[in-house]
Order: C-alpha cells, then structure tokens, then sequence
C-alpha cells in the first residue's frame, strides 16, 4: 500500500526540520502507510527527532539495502534499518555492515527469528497467501502453490515481479526449502506464464490484492497485511494458505537492526528497544496490517491467524540471505527479459 501524493509530501515536509541534525536516522520498508504514525510516536515519546526515509512500491527494501551498502563505502548515514522482511538484513549481516545488538526487549522472541550473533531481529511477520476473489474461484480448490499455474486459471492469476520486498524473499526462500532444481522450476514456470499472458505480473503486492479484490483476477499471491485491506473494506476475498499437507506457507517478519558505524548508535539502540516491545507487535496487530505476532503471549485479534493457525514453511532463512543477491540476479534475468 502506498499513501497519496500528498501525505507523502505532507511526511517529508514533517522531517524536514530535523534534516540539518536528526538524532537518529532509520530506513524503513514496511509501508509507510503502517510504519509511519509508530516512528512520529517514538519521536514524540523520546522527544528525538528523527528522520525516516521510506521505500517505493517496486523497489522496496532491495533500494534501501543498496542504499545502505553504497553509504557503507563511504559515510553511513543511517543508524536503523526496519525492513519488511529479512532476507536483505540477513545478507547485510554476512557482509559485515551490521552491529550486534541484544536488546533486552527481544528476550522473549523465539530463537528462529533472532541472529545468533544477535545482529538482527525479527517481529511482526506476514504470511505469504493467496487472495482470492470467491465471486470467481472456490477457495477450497486452492490449495498448494502450484495451482498457480493449472491451465484452467490461464489470464486469471497475478504475481507481483519478485524483485523485491517479501516476494523476492519468497522465491528465494522455495530454493532452499525445495531445492535447487525445484525452486528454479516455480520461478521459471511463473516467468514463461507471465511471457504468454497466462499470468499477470503486477507491481507489488497491494497490485495483486487489487487486482484480485476488483475482479480483474480471480486469486494471486500477496502478503496477508495487504489482504486485510481488501478484507475490511468489504470485498468478497478470503485468504489460502498454502499447502497445509507439504512444506507449508511461508512466514515472513520484519527485521530490525543497526547498522555498522551508526553515527547515532545510542538513539539506535533506544528505537530498537521500542519498536521490539511487545506492545507494538499487539497495535501491528490490531492495525490495519494486521500483524502476525511471532511471541505467542502477544495478543492478537480472531482475523489475525496466528502461526498456530496453518502449517509454517520451515526455511533456513540464513542459508537464503546469504544466496539472495544471486538468487535476484536470477530472477531478473527471467522476469525482466
């Protein structure tokens, strides 16, 4: 999702007067839609100026990544990355552009979402799903990854480009779940079928709800913050999750960290704190995005499936950082050609 022209002038004007000397500087890939009115509060609670940069739609938290090594070679200029998903910290982490920092507000989160070098951490996470429209398929009939390509939805499904944010960590995550061989058979296959017109690739994940949600598809992969949108506006949608009996629906969080050479890195930690608590998971929740909370003792509300709630697709996510670089430079040969 993204924010009308002039919110998002309306936000840069917001950080401009602290665009001679913030206190802290951070990075953020999650939709500014969802991310922005938390990083004004910690502003506010602290009474730190802070200074957020934010994505777009098609580039994600792959630009601010590249961002962010570009800085490295010279003068870092950001302290905090909070990106969307994990697989471009992971990789950051690997090229040692990230500090290691245990904050005491992620003693609770499960070890799964947690670097062993504590050098990041993951809160907050989206299910990867399928949106589907139930005045054009039977969501009983969707039920493995693969029903993506049956010819009897030709011209009927949508894919954002996984070139970025969760999508690309999607497709880089099925290579190393799947295999080899097998991950590049669903990227090639999705690529020959958006060649063909069989299947339409959209900009982003809020294109596919959208697309999905007016009826211009009958279902396609998206994120479940973006399904919730569709959902509490009223559109005839539910959301699948995939393959409840294989390798199951991948769980994606969003991931904080400092970067190495933070010029502020005691605002750093202070923001880290705060976002990680687990108060903030429960509003993610509560929020539009509807935020899986990855600490069981968080509260969520009934249309929030916890993980508890489907088959989690079980994925090195370390093994996948350190491959994604290569696996996107795969996935643009194949879908920008």
């Amino acid at each position: 999702m993204r924010l009308p022209l002039t919110s998002a002038l309306g936000a840069l004007l917001l950080f401009a007067s602290c665009a001679q000397d913030p206190d802290l500087v951070v990075y953020c890939s999650l939709d500014q839609e969802f991310s922005e009115e938390l990083i004004r509060r910690f502003a506010r609670e602290t009474g730190l100026s802070v200074r957020a940069e934010y994505d777009i739609e098609a580039n994600k938290n792959v630009g601010l990544a590249m961002r962010i090594r570009e800085e490295a070679a010279s003068r870092p200029r950001c302290d905090v990355f909070w990106s969307n998903e994990n697989t471009q910290v992971v990789a950051l982490a690997a090229d040692g552009l990230l500090q290691p920092y245990d904050s005491p507000s992620a003693r609770d989160i499960p070890e799964e979402f947690r670097d062993p070098e504590r050098r990041w951490t993951g809160f907050a996470a989206r299910a990867r799903v399928f949106i589907v429209n139930t005045g054009l398929a039977d969501p009983a009939e969707i039920r493995t990854m693969w029903d993506l390509f049956d010819p009897r939805w030709t011209g009927r499904v949508a894919l954002a480009r996984p070139l970025a944010g969760t999508t690309n960590a999607h497709f880089a995550a099925l290579y190393q779940v799947l295999g080899e061989a097998e991950g590049r058979r669903y990227a090639e296959t999705a690529a020959r079928l958006a060649r063909s017109g069989a299947l339409n690739l959209a900009t982003g994940n809020a294109h596919v709800m959208r697309l999905v949600r007016d009826g211009q598809a009958a279902f396609g992969w998206t994120d479940t913050d973006d399904f919730n949108v569709a959902r509490e506006a009223g559109f005839p949608v539910v959301a699948v999750y995939p393959d409840k009996d294989g390798p199951g629906t991948v769980l994606i969080p969003n991931t904080v960290c400092i970067l190495a050479g933070a010029p502020r890195p005691e605002a750093a930690r202070r923001f880290v704190d705060w976002v990680l608590r687990p108060e903030i998971e429960a509003e993610l929740a509560r929020s539009r995005s509807a935020q899986i909370p990855v600490r069981a003792s968080v509260p969520r509300p009934p249309h929030v499936v916890g993980p508890d709630g489907f088959r989690s697709m079980q994925i090195d996510w370390l093994a996948v950082g350190r491959s994604v670089q290569q696996r996107t430079a795969e996935f643009q040969e194949l879908f920008l050609k």
